[in-house]
């Protein structure tokens, strides 16, 4: 028997952090190596993925946040945001109003990042600067003030705390309307805290674990305000400063709400932190110092007094035991519910008063049994798992500090269990709390209507902190918004220059008047048309192009910063990105065009020849630059689009139900994050469920297409479950929500595939290898071309008619090849040829049902499956409930009839076996008769046995039910006839279950005799042979797996068209992953002419539904659960069928082989672009003319080529949603498919 699989607990910790300007794969490499070195040895896996800007990294728990942000910062790149395993989402949100931050004038902390604002009188910093505003700060410091003031009017507190003096007022004034920024904070840990908890704050920008310590002692928590903290760096200079001092525990710090919590061990040093931070050039005020311990003594939770029990019972040797439990624990009033097991010999008690507890034992022992109290839970608390919501409010109208306050009494008149987590203060007017509801009487809705009863001018409403995916599209809306305007402000003056570098130069005649004006010499041999292009030129150079300059430059001095861990000679060979190439090719040409005005200056030419400059050619590369990354960036944003429409699907509104069943029943319109668990609301024809739930009056007809990719329609009656995303096609029906807003099965859905469409797969891994090096050897091309073309010339090898400048001679023609060469060449197809392909693929998966949860790496491994293998119940079969549907009774043979089903009904009743089911079902139809047992006993995967007391000794006897393997076990001799007839139930794919009885008195007491032989019957799913079929016309072999016996496992095999040699049945469930591992090994891999690999292994597909599978879909190649099995099962996948539909495995498989050949196909286009195009920008084909042109690409047309070549990459992607042939997917048409 092959050894159970347990898999050993995970000890690492996976961190993602959200950049702002990761574009290009060489960026990945930097990534890459900046993380590896900075925690060196602790980082197990890197991923950064240039579609989502998302750098996933695994990593031990000892390595430092802190260390990888500073690494990714310190290599040019914006860090925007991170989330970690260990804690929740940390921001920097985006916004695009014109608010910006003030400014700080401090150092390190206003110039260390491109987040920083900037003097707005400059003009290109109108262009540059990251904007942000107050998540609070909706409306103006004027409208804030009035704000302010009609609060005073109603504010006894404030109006008394008013009367200290105007400044009191003005201070008040000030703090309520100038608290703007990015949310960014910092947790800093000083050593442990008494806290046995993660310290973290909602909006953490790093989040650093606190030890655990139960020890209690003297701490207390100051709030402080601070102003002139503008970015990251101000966070962190304030947090290094305050964490040097001993008496300082924790500090956390908070760049949205320009304030910071601090715990301190010496309430008297409160007052120097005001001192520490101000000697640092901000400004701080004290606000609150409250006793930590005292806050805890004063949370007494509000538990309701039902409690339950767990007992272990001795003593129960029969199903009357049982019963008498029962029945003597029901007399009691207290006692609300209990449940005994026999076979656990187990007791479940739901009862009220915790001091109950002990009668519970004392009821048991007098009833002559032993009993132990196990465990004793409040219900409350217990359903808390399942029920209990956590959400956060914020509360418009809080201007002073007795506002909190009276929100935080406000909720605590609720007698309900209600806890607050994270009390709202006047800087972040946000309350964090969780509570239980109990719908309709206590509701989401009441804890808003108890808030905005405290005060007037309170307006609460659910704060919705935005998510990842959210956030990363705030930073792709701002980074295409800074490129817009750069490419509007490039694209106004590309008219101009083409008018003068294109019109007047070329097309119109010498005789034109404009032209000749435009054209004669200003000064020192200059014309007008160049100095008019230099004027636009230039700050199109410094203004617009500045986006590739910075981060070139950011990159530079990472890489040779002092202290740099790069080695040496590494620097020469691997460094540099896109940007890096951007910024060198329009460099060269505007400083070499400069070069030439300043020696015109200093040499006095009558005439320069205008072919000599390149000024028009900087806006026309800087305009086709910027305008292919705005194109590449709004296509990459469009890769995501088919999980983001399923989001949508939700709808913003309910009808909800008042007082359901009650005389106060009432339709009310209610926002959808406003139900609760328990609410019942109206689903209209049209109307879509806000949350899933369940019918409890109507029938109606669904189309779920949304969630499975199943057309047909669903009838749903009351009791039948209806999900989120569907939508109702008839009558009105009510639903009762069984989970709260972001609990529903479409928001796991949408979860499942953004998660799995942020894992890399391994093809990714060229790409990497490529492009970690393509920059240097661009660099070098560029060089070498620039020199060869050089040494050509000067040399005379050849021709001077090629030379077709009037001024720079060699040098300035061969600068032309090297430019092209700098645009030209474009590692971005690389680096997206697979991301986006993986990005659409899961989307498409989506949308026909398939969850792809392993992501790129599941994708490319189901492309090359070449045998899948099928469980046989409840996957190629349907499972649920089987029937008997046949029997043989022998009573003349044994004990009679009544008495041995009688028994047997009462054995199977303490198994939860869809068989046992069965059998009670069918004994229950053939007798009324009732039978006590005892010395209950069950042997795991072969049957049960019991003892059946009768009315007189010589009735009772013993009575054994399971397969044949059990009744070799007890040596039961079954007739000749009995052997026949259930091989022909065998030959019916039907499983069998036989019983046997043994007296215990009289003659014959020590012999077993057959009583019963029954058939089960569990029908093949009707698409199941036509699947076969299909997999096997494309050339995977079909496996089954079963630990059925091995005839009729060959039954259904055979009715399903799976051959006899591929069967393997008789198998234990720890043994299949065993034989998974088994074909691994031996199986090969199917080549193109569909034989047989002589060194590749096959891969291996599982498809199964139950707990029993979750170790051999873990160990396959490809694991696939059906959406209706176990959660374990599912948890083991890597994709996962929403519908119990085999249809989909063909799907999968054929969706799967479109996107890794779509992948293959980008990598492919994208080399051979760069191959190709990089030697013709470098003058290959320069010798060859045409009608006495040369053959070359200028740099303008060479950064137009350049941007085709990475949009043609997403848009190859792209075109996997069309549904043409060749081109998109289709979904294959299955013999025995129903009609759509």
């Amino acid at each position: 028997m092959a050894p159970a699989i347990s898999m050993p607990p995970s000890k690492t910790t996976t961190t993602s952090f959200l950049l702002a300007n990761l574009h290009c794969p060489t960026c990945v490499s930097t990534i890459k190596a900046a993380l590896r070195e900075s925690c060196a040895g602790r980082v197990k896996w890197v991923s950064p993925n240039v579609v989502t800007s998302v750098v996933t990294v695994e990593h031990d728990p000892t390595a430092s946040l802190m260390e990888m942000h500073k690494a990714l910062e310190e290599s040019g790149f914006e860090v925007c945001g991170v989330t970690t395993s260990a804690g929740e989402l940390l921001d920097m949100p985006l916004v695009d109003s014109g608010t910006a931050a003030p400014q700080s004038n401090h150092g390190e902390g206003s110039s260390s990042s491109n987040s920083h604002p900037q003097d707005t009188s400059r003009p290109g910093f109108a262009l540059t600067r990251w904007m942000t505003a107050s998540r609070f700060a909706h409306t103006s410091p004027a409208s804030q003030s009035q704000k302010a003031q009609t609060h005073l009017l109603n504010c006894e507190q404030c109006r008394s705390a008013h009367s200290y003096g105007s400044s009191e007022k003005h201070n008040m004034e000030e703090n309520t309307t100038h608290y703007t920024s990015s949310t960014l904070n910092t947790t800093a840990k000083l050593g442990p805290a008494p806290r046995p908890q993660t310290t973290m704050s909602s909006k953490s920008f790093i989040v650093i674990e606190t030890d655990e310590d139960t020890s209690v002692q003297p701490l207390w928590r100051a709030s402080l305000a601070i102003g002139g903290m503008t970015c990251a760096s101000c966070v962190n200079i304030v947090t290094n400063e305050l964490v040097k001092r001993d008496w300082i525990s924790n500090v956390t710090v908070n760049l949205l709400t320009n304030s910071a919590t601090v715990d301190l061990k010496d309430k008297e040093r409160a007052g120097d932190l005001v001192g520490a931070i101000e000697d640092l050039g901000y400004e701080a005020t004290l606000d609150t110092v409250v006793d930590v311990n005292q806050e805890k003594r004063d949370k007494i939770p509000q538990l309701s007094d039902t409690w339950r029990a767990t007992l272990a019972i001795g003593g129960m040797t029969c199903a009357a035991c049982a019963n008498s439990i029962t029945a003597e624990m029901k007399k009691r009033d207290w006692v609300r519910d209990i449940t005994v097991n026999l076979l656990t010999n187990s007791a479940t008690v739901e009862f009220k008063g915790a001091t109950n507890k002990d009668k519970l034992v004392e009821a048991i022992e007098d009833l002559g049994f032993d009993g132990a109290v196990d465990t004793v839970v409040n219900v409350v608390e217990e359903q808390a798992e399942d029920h209990e919501r956590t959400v956060e409010i914020m509360i418009d109208g809080i201007y002073c500090d007795h506002c909190p306050l009276r929100v935080t009494n406000s909720l605590a008149g609720f007698r309900r269990h209600l806890e607050v987590i994270t009390p709202p203060t006047r800087q972040r007017p946000i309350v964090k709390l969780s509570y239980i509801p109990d719908a309709p009487s206590f509701t989401i809705r009441q804890i808003l209507a108890g808030i905005e009863a405290s005060d007037p001018e309170f307006s609460a409403s659910i704060y919705h902190p935005p998510t990842l995916e959210e956030r990363s599209k705030l930073i792709q809306q701002h980074h295409q918004r800074q490129i817009l305007w750069r490419v509007i402000f490039t694209g106004v003056t590309c008219i101009p220059a083409f008018t003068i570098g294109i019109v007047y130069m070329s097309l119109l005649p010498d005789s034109n008047m404009s032209k000749h004006f435009m054209m004669m010499p200003w000064t020192s041999g200059i014309s007008r048309s160049q100095m008019a292009l230099f004027i636009m030129a230039t700050p199109v150079y410094f203004f617009a192009a500045d986006l590739f300059h910075r981060r070139a430059f950011k990159e530079i001095r990472s890489l040779w910063r002092r202290g740099s861990r790069v080695p040496f000679i590494q620097r020469f060979y691997r460094f540099g990105s896109m940007n890096m190439l951007m910024s060198l090719g329009t460099t060269i040409a505007y400083i070499s065009s400069v070069s030439q005005l300043i020696a015109a200056a200093v040499d006095h030419p009558p005439e320069i020849n205008d072919s000599n400059f390149y000024f028009d050619s900087v806006v026309f590369l800087t305009f086709f630059l910027l305008l292919g990354r705005l194109i590449e960036s709004y296509s990459k944003s469009r890769t995501g689009d088919a999980v983001e429409m399923l989001g949508r699907l939700r709808p913003t509104t309910a009808t909800l139900v008042e007082w359901y069943g009650s005389d106060k029943e009432g339709d009310l319109v209610v926002k959808a994050d406003l139900l609760d668990f328990g609410d019942v609301v109206r689903v209209t024809h049209g109307g879509s469920p806000p949350a899933d739930g369940i019918v409890v009056q109507g029938e109606s007809n669904f189309d779920e297409s949304s969630l499975t990719g199943e057309s047909r329609l669903v009838k749903k009656v009351p009791g039948d479950e209806v999900f989120s995303g569907t939508v109702n096609k008839d009558s009105s029906l009510l639903v009762r929500i069984t989970g709260a807003a972001g609990q529903s099965m479409l928001d796991q859905i949408v979860k499942v595939v953004r998660e799995g469409q942020t894992k890399r797969a391994p093809i990714e891994q060229i790409a990497d290898l490529l492009t970690a090096y393509f920059v240097p050897a661009v660099v070098l091309i560029a060089v070498l071309t620039w020199i060869i073309w050089l040494c050509l010339g000067f040399g005379g090898r050849i021709p001077g008619h090629f030379l077709d400048v009037s001024s720079g001679g060699w040098v300035a023609f061969s600068l032309q090849f090297a430019i092209a060469v700098f645009v030209v060449a474009c590692p971005c197809g690389l680096a997206l040829a697979a991301p986006t392909a993986i990005f659409v693929g899961g989307g498409i998966a989506a949308k026909h049902g398939i969850l792809a949860k392993g992501g790129g790496e599941a994708f490319e491994k189901a492309s090359r499956v070449d045998c899948v293998v099928f469980d046989k119940t409840g996957t190629l079969t349907v499972g649920g409930e089987p029937k008997i549907t046949d029997s043989e009774i022998y009573p003349k043979d044994t004990q009679e009839k009544d008495a041995v089903l009688a028994t047997l009904k009462a054995v199977e009743e303490n198994s939860s076996h869809p068989i046992a089911k069965a059998i009670v079902m069918f004994c229950a139809e053939q007798t009324s008769s009732k039978a006590q047992i005892d010395n209950l006993q069950e042997i795991p995967g072969k049957g049960m046995k019991a003892t059946s007391q009768g009315t007189n000794p010589e009735e009772s006897f013993e009575l054994i039910v399971g397969n044949e393997s059990f009744m070799q076990d007890f040596s039961v001799s079954v007739p000749e006839t009995t052997t026949q007839t259930m091989q022909q139930w065998k030959s019916d794919a039907k499983s069998v279950a036989l019983i046997a009885t043994r007296p215990i008195h009289g003659p014959g007491s020590g012999a077993w005799t057959l009583a019963a032989a029954l058939s089960i019957a569990d029908p093949i799913r009707p698409e199941a042979p036509h699947i076969v079929r299909a997999l096997q016309a494309r050339g995977t072999r079909v496996w089954m797996l079963s630990g059925d016996n091995p005839t009729t496992a060959a039954a259904v095999a055979h009715q399903v068209g799976i051959p006899a040699d591929q069967v393997i049945a008789g198998v234990l469930p720890t043994g299949k992953a065993a034989q998974i591992t088994y074909l691994q090994t031996t199986l090969k891999a199917r080549t193109g002419g569909n034989t047989e690999s002589s060194t590749r292994r096959a891969m291996v597909a599982m498809v199964g539904d139950g707990i029993n599978d979750s170790p051999a879909l873990a160990t396959a190649d490809v694991g696939i659960a059906i959406g209706s099995g176990s959660d374990v099962a599912i948890s083991s996948a890597d994709f996962v069928l929403v519908k119990s539909d085999l249809r989909s495995v063909v799907t999968l498989l054929d969706l799967s082989a479109l996107v890794f050949r779509r992948i293959k196909f980008n990598f492919g286009w994208a080399l051979v672009y760069n191959c190709l195009a990089v030697p013709v920008a470098a003058g290959v084909l320069y010798p060859i003319t045409n009608k006495g042109v040369h053959v070359r690409l200028d740099p303008v047309w060479a950064s137009l080529a350049m941007a085709l070549s990475s949009i043609s990459v997403v848009l190859s992607s792209l075109a996997l949603r069309s549904r043409v042939f060749g081109v998109g997917f289709r979904e294959r048409k299955i013999e025995g498919s129903p009609s759509e």
